[in-house]
């Protein structure tokens, strides 16, 4: 994974989390989907199938005519691209030396009348590496259109960040997720990612394994292990949900939470100001892989945007579900 990604953005290229490769112009070395995968790229020396070696990517012929190849990505949620990576590892002597990135907010990009604006000009790429290029325009797409120039191959398209969420069908009254990651919730930033990223925290279901949450590394000094979240929208949380699925010797023992209205303004950097929050949850004992579900002991406190969950003293967490009412301005 690039260690480069700018906090809070998430992968709205993730097939895990629904997007979809639509189409390719061709894919007959490896399969478009596959550039999706939220898995790391792996080599398999000496893996071959009917086409020649096998490759973690999408993989196109070598053209003999003139043009380039293209495959058009749906979106996992509607989003802001930040940063794109265009990925080509294990891609050496087969990577494209060129590529291009259009975006479409139509909601069919497969129909011949499709508007296509270009967010990212044709820019050089280098291979068996991560190359990322950010993204100046800050409208909203639901479709993607890769441009590989002339052939070669892509073993990752991550498309790195901000989900733009309807809020206009919740009802003032509804109880949703305010930190679901298809609400535009994200997670900003911990003290500790060893084993596991914070970008778990709000993905969809619960976590398929270990690998697949929060965790981090035993804790040899006093204190505890925090990370603090933004809601998608501000709003009154009323339940809390924490699910340690997966996690059975190595769960955290308690659990608590602080919350407030944060838009830096005051100037405390975000790290020292959630230390002095409001209290949002007392703390609570949790048990191994297991599903925790708070209301009664949530304190109802005035709309907040962040949230900054302490795990006493460490451990690991799958999954975490604000529970809440949406606070809009007047």
């Amino acid at each position: 994974m690039n260690d480069d990604i700018p906090a809070g953005l998430i992968n709205l290229a993730d097939r895990s989390q629904g997007a979809q490769a639509l189409w390719a112009n061709d894919e007959f070395f490896a399969a478009k989907e596959r550039m999706l995968q939220a898995s790391e790229p792996v080599f398999r020396a000496g893996t071959f199938d009917e086409h020649g070696q096998w490759m973690d990517g999408w993989e196109t012929r070598r053209r003999r005519t003139p043009g380039h190849d293209s495959c058009i990505v749906r979106l996992a949620y509607p989003g802001v691209a930040k940063q794109i990576d265009l990925d080509t590892r294990h891609f050496t002597g087969n990577y494209p030396p060129c590529a291009s990135v259009d975006a479409t907010a139509d909601p069919d990009p497969l129909l011949p009348g499709t508007r296509w604006t270009t967010i990212l000009p044709a820019r050089e790429l280098g291979g068996n590496r991560h190359n990322v290029f950010s993204v100046e325009n800050d409208s909203a797409w639901r479709a993607l259109r890769l441009n590989i120039i002339p052939d070669g191959g892509i073993a990752r398209f991550r498309v790195w960040g901000v989900v733009q969420a309807d809020w206009s069908s919740v009802r003032d009254d509804e109880l949703v997720d305010l930190f679901a990651v298809e609400r535009g919730g994200v997670a900003l930033l911990a003290n500790d990612q060893h084993y596991g990223s914070i970008r778990n925290l709000n993905r969809p279901g619960r976590g398929v394994n270990m690998g697949d949450g929060w965790e981090t590394r035993r804790r040899r000094q006093p204190g505890a292990d925090w990370v603090v979240v933004k809601l998608g929208h501000p709003g009154t949380i009323r339940e809390v949900e924490v699910d340690t699925a997966h996690f059975r010797g190595n769960y955290p023992d308690r659990v608590s939470m602080q919350a407030a209205f944060f838009d830096g303004s005051a100037g405390d950097p975000l790290e020292s100001a959630s230390a002095n929050w409001a209290l949002l949850l007392p703390e609570q004992p949790l048990s191994a892989d297991a599903v925790h579900r708070f209301g009664d002991q949530v304190v109802k406190l005035d709309p907040v945007s962040h949230v900054r969950m302490t795990i006493h003293p460490d451990g690991g967490v799958s999954r975490l579900r604000l529970f809440g009412t949406v606070t809009r301005p007047r």
